[in-house]
């Protein structure tokens, strides 16, 4: 069996398969289908500081290989968070990373405060895709100035290991995460969801109630493993890959373009045990071409 053990930052990884916010829950609504220690980081569904109802119904669509979500950061809060799940999950012996997100700078600062002091959550992943209600609803992570701002204003008060997960609906994603490795980020996780829209033709309307989503699946995975690639020429942190990985092959691809870790997301609804499979792949790749480890396949693509 070869060493799958990476580190991104100072976290320190069991293997590179991690779960992507937003498709895992917590966590533990998983326990009764794999053991959740096998995975290497599970990272839970996006917090904010303030409670969110999220989107009107109805905010999922299938989409030919993929899916459009437009849930809207739906949680309880920080506050609650930490009163009433961490206690649930502080004690899984894997790396429980909370996805951080706000609507303004403040808002962001004050979560990563609040976590910061949660001994057992050794990592936040900062979600900077969230419109900027100060700056008219643009998106923080779209431009390399407003990246690099929040990324600056969390890391002055956020000690542990700092992912920055990115944003594709942009010119150039590597100057945005150039951006992010100045500002101090640990790591750069990609992609997030990338825009799109769904009609149902006979009644002439949206499938969404906000009309446009997020689009996850298979159908986005040829860009990731594109921006994956030129992000990690591109930067000195490690990259975590994530965007269509729906088995163990896709997770390899990820990792030759440049990914140190890697994320598995909507293949979560479709088989709730992916992520162990996945693991399991990995190793038997490793073993089949002769690598003692799986740091030995980070970025060794032939091009």
């Amino acid at each position: 069996m070869a060493d799958l053990s990476v580190n991104i930052g100072e976290l320190k990884m069991k293997n590179p398969v991690m779960t992507a916010s937003g498709t895992f829950g917590y966590g533990d609504e998983f326990a009764d289908f794999i053991d959740l220690e096998q995975i290497g980081g599970i990272i839970v569904k996006g917090t904010t500081l303030y409670k969110r109802e999220g989107n009107p119904y109805p905010r999922m669509a299938e989409t030919p290989s993929g899916m459009l979500n437009a849930v809207g950061l739906q949680n309880k809060g920080v506050d609650y968070f930490v009163e009433n799940i961490y206690p649930n999950i502080k004690d899984i012996n894997t790396n429980m990373i909370v996805n951080v997100s706000g609507s303004a700078i403040e808002d962001y600062v004050k979560t990563a405060e609040i976590i910061n002091e949660l001994v057992n959550i050794p990592a936040i992943e900062l979600n900077i895709s969230c419109p900027n209600v100060k700056q008219g609803g643009m998106a923080f992570g779209v431009t390399a100035c407003g990246a690099n701002e929040v990324v600056k204003a969390v890391r002055a008060v956020y000690k542990k290991t700092l992912i920055v997960k990115l944003s594709p609906n942009v010119t150039d994603i590597t100057e945005i995460a150039r951006a992010a490795e100045d500002a101090g980020a640990d790591s750069v996780s990609l992609i997030n969801t990338l825009l799109g829209m769904a009609i149902d033709a006979e009644s002439r309307t949206p499938l969404l109630s906000t009309v446009t989503g997020g689009l996850s699946g298979p159908a986005v995975k040829p860009i990731a493993l594109r921006m994956v690639w030129q992000v990690a020429k591109a930067v000195k942190i490690p990259v975590i890959g994530l965007g269509g990985i729906m088995n163990w092959k896709d997770a390899v691809e990820f990792m030759l373009a440049g990914a140190s870790a890697i994320q598995i997301g909507t293949a979560n609804f479709i088989d709730p045990a992916v992520t162990v499979k996945v693991v399991d792949g990995i190793n038997d790749y490793l073993d089949r071409h002769g690598y003692s480890s799986v740091k030995d396949i980070i970025g060794a693509l032939e091009v």
